[in-house]
């Protein structure tokens, strides 16, 4: 059997204040067609479906118009929710959907939904567990009168997700496939993933050694942990610019008799790609250095001119409408120099006082012209 591993939609993401709507549209239509080239049987989904718990109403059409789409394609869907995700909105209509091959995980009871598929080799069991946090365990046990005496109450993510699995029931001599959500120790974050102070939601990979495949979802860049078969797709778009030397794609895993299973990968191609630019103003304005790519990118442009460009950022977009982000690269921004304080505040001038904290806040001294303005400036307010 044949499935397509794909997590982290994050559907209705703004970057920079940049909508994603029309990209996400463009990559989810990229993966319908993916589902259907590489022929798989089912698509696994491994959570932060939408970017918000409550998702507004285009981005809940768009995943529903995706939902469909796979459907209409006679692809079974099996998802969880992520921790960007609210468990009652994605358990929602979950009855309902089973009839046309979605499963959706509920929100966790003390029990993770397990589907049977069957394929020539025989069965395959895949378990949904949704995003788990120590306190929800906890609670939903507490909870459970049939567990009451003798229950083990997790403390950290790693009991609570050992937990969740020591109550599925596992088969070893069958196949299992595990989609779950969480932070597996090892993987690689980016800067827009969501992480937790110290390291505290860290989970060892070896609480999933009874499954033949984990699909994974919450760290954003394509990698395994532990080994090939734990493993986490990435987001199918770039959400940081410290992604953006990577390479998006959807992980395909083939699953044959126990123990023979491949996995592999198939690159995706956006819309816009987000890249980083670096020069003086004067290079990255000229026709000859922009002339050859793709100017609708989204870009984060870092200048090296030594003195701020006036009404740098709108200008820069007469030729990048998509710039997201500009920073500087010169020696007022790389010096880390502090200016000592010299005498009490009192006794300096608000020329003086003023003159340090431009120094502190730009590393350099103001300039004769600068000087000259604030000088003016303060003898109008005095």
């Amino acid at each position: 059997m044949k499935f397509l591993h794909i997590s982290d939609l994050h559907i209705g993401k703004r970057v920079n204040e940049f909508s994603m709507t029309e990209d996400q549209k463009y990559i989810l239509n990229q993966i319908l067609q993916i589902a259907q080239r590489e022929q798989v049987d089912a698509v696994l989904i491994a959570g932060d479906i939408y970017d918000k718990p409550m998702p507004s109403a285009e981005a809940v059409q768009m995943f529903d118009w995706f939902l469909t789409g796979l459907a209409d394609l006679g692809k079974k869907v099996l998802a969880v929710s992520g921790n960007h995700d609210s468990p009652e909105r994605i358990a929602f209509g979950g009855e309902l959907m089973r009839g046309r091959g979605v499963y959706v995980s509920p929100v966790y009871r003390g029990e993770a939904l397990e589907i049977a598929l069957q394929d020539s080799y025989g069965e395959i069991r895949v378990h949904l567990l949704p995003f788990v946090k120590p306190a929800t365990v906890r609670h939903t046990l507490e909870e459970r009168p049939e567990d009451e005496g003798g229950v083990r109450l997790p403390e950290s993510y790693q009991e609570a997700v050992e937990i969740a699995i020591e109550r599925m029931k596992i088969d070893g001599k069958t196949r299992n496939i595990l989609v779950a959500h969480q932070f597996v120790t090892g993987a690689g974050r980016c800067d827009s993933e969501e992480v937790a102070v110290g390291g505290l939601d860290n989970v060892d990979a070896r609480v999933f050694n009874a499954f033949d495949y984990v699909a994974l979802g919450h760290i954003h860049s394509p990698q395994s942990v532990g080994r090939e078969t734990v493993r986490y797709c990435g987001t199918p778009l770039k959400y940081s610019f410290s992604e953006a030397e990577q390479e998006k794609s959807v992980t395909i895993v083939e699953l044959r008799e126990k123990g023979q299973l491949t996995v592999s990968t198939v690159p995706l191609v956006p819309l816009h790609d987000m890249r980083k630019i670096r020069g003086s103003y004067l290079e990255v304005m000229s026709k000859s250095f922009y002339q050859d790519r793709d100017r609708e990118d989204y870009v984060q442009i870092t200048l090296t001119d030594e003195e701020d460009i006036p009404d740098g950022m709108q200008r820069l977009r007469t030729v990048y409408p998509n710039l997201m982000r500009l920073v500087y690269d010169n020696s007022r921004t790389r010096e880390d120099r502090t200016v000592e304080a010299v005498g009490q505040v009192e006794e300096r001038s608000e020329m003086e006082l003023f003159g340090e904290f431009y120094e502190m806040q730009n590393n350099q001294p103001m300039s004769g012209e600068q000087a000259a303005f604030i000088e003016k400036l303060i003898e109008g307010l005095q």
